[in-house]
């Protein structure tokens, strides 16, 4: 298995693309094989620019994500490149609701990507977020490793958008684009969310909409009255770090207006990050974020594993018929460490 295991990962670094995608399966479906095959890789990642696309449904992210891929690597960024290079190559990671018969992605972005299918530069992978919530599936943080080992030197990750649970985007992405659009109800709704929050760059997107001039305008307004913000990453830095303010950016994706700028705003926020020493804190604090989540589903599967004799299940029964509270069972399974049950767990059993 671990011979496998290193030749998979070889055929991905030589950018075997049958071999990522089928990486990229054994990732999400959580085989030991593929896991290996990832921790081969995790040396060569760490280069790719993680840029986060979230928003509310309805906004047009899709659509904005395939029109801000071609301006990526468009001529018109030339002057912002420092090597000189070819175009860049660039991945797709996009989130989609998981169908609740088939359990996978039921949206298919690759689809509504069609136009950047064919791009040998460009690779797209959708995802079911099997019910996980953040706006992120739990495989995500893997699958976008392995596309950062493969070469790709962007990846851009669209959420499933759903309100207030994007934030975790934010954990994730060195850049987080967050996208509004006109009629969608209150001008401040993404106020209320916090979204505004996690915010490097805001979009208005559908701008030829009525009330988009609105929209913006308050979105200004209310960064303007919030102040400088920061990042989660960068609080409690001081003073000392040059403040990003976030631009708020009219697009119609859909006639290919304002996407330059966008893409434009993407590349300046790279450089930023680069040049002010703030990459590397919110490298450090994704890959602190994760770790916590690795962590928190590798002890609860280990506890479960245990828990052979049916003590979970027992105490589960006295906390549904209101003999304990649940904080107390849990006090009770960690510190029952002789497999013995309390008294007041067992009740009638004994």
């Amino acid at each position: 298995m671990k011979e496998n295991s290193d030749a998979l990962a070889d055929r991905v670094l030589a950018g075997d693309r049958l071999s990522l995608a089928r990486l990229l399966t054994l990732i999400e479906n959580d085989q030991p094989y593929g896991l290996d095959a990832l921790n081969l890789l995790y040396p060569h990642s760490g280069k790719a620019h993680l840029i986060g696309i979230t928003g509310a449904p309805g906004t047009g992210k899709s659509t904005v994500v395939n029109r801000l891929v071609s301006h990526l690597k468009s001529a018109h960024l030339d002057k912002y490149k420092t090597d000189g290079g070819s175009p860049p190559r660039i991945a797709i990671v996009a989130v989609d609701p998981t169908s609740p018969f088939t359990g996978g992605a039921i949206l298919g972005d690759r689809i509504r990507m069609r136009d950047l299918s064919g791009d040998p530069d460009i690779f797209i992978r959708s995802m079911a977020s099997r019910g996980a919530l953040g706006g992120l599936a739990r495989a995500t943080s893997g699958v976008v490793e392995v596309l950062d080992a493969a070469g790709y030197e962007y990846v851009l990750i669209e959420t499933v958008g759903a309100g207030q649970a994007e934030v975790e985007i934010a954990r994730t992405a060195y850049t987080t684009v967050v996208i509004d659009a006109p009629g969608l109800g209150d001008d401040i709704q993404a106020i209320k969310a916090g979204i505004l929050e996690i915010a490097d760059i805001l979009v208005v997107n559908k701008a030829d909409r009525p009330g988009a001039d609105n929209t913006i305008k308050a979105l200004r307004a209310v960064l303007t009255y919030a102040g400088p913000g920061s990042h989660p990453s960068e609080e409690g830095r001081g003073d000392s770090v040059e403040v990003w303010t976030p631009p708020v950016l009219p697009t119609i994706a859909t006639r290919d207006e304002g996407i330059g700028d966008l893409a434009e705003a993407v590349v300046r926020h790279r450089l930023y990050l680069e040049a002010s020493g703030l990459k590397g804190t919110r490298a450090r604090d994704r890959i602190s974020s994760q770790m916590e989540q690795l962590l928190k589903d590798q002890l609860a599967l280990r506890f479960h594993q245990k828990q052979q004799d049916g003590r979970y299940e027992r105490i589960l029964d006295r906390v549904m018929a209101r003999q304990i509270a649940p904080r107390q069972a849990i006090d009770l399974l960690l510190g029952d460490e002789d497999g013995l049950l309390p008294e007041t767990v067992l009740g009638s059993e004994r």
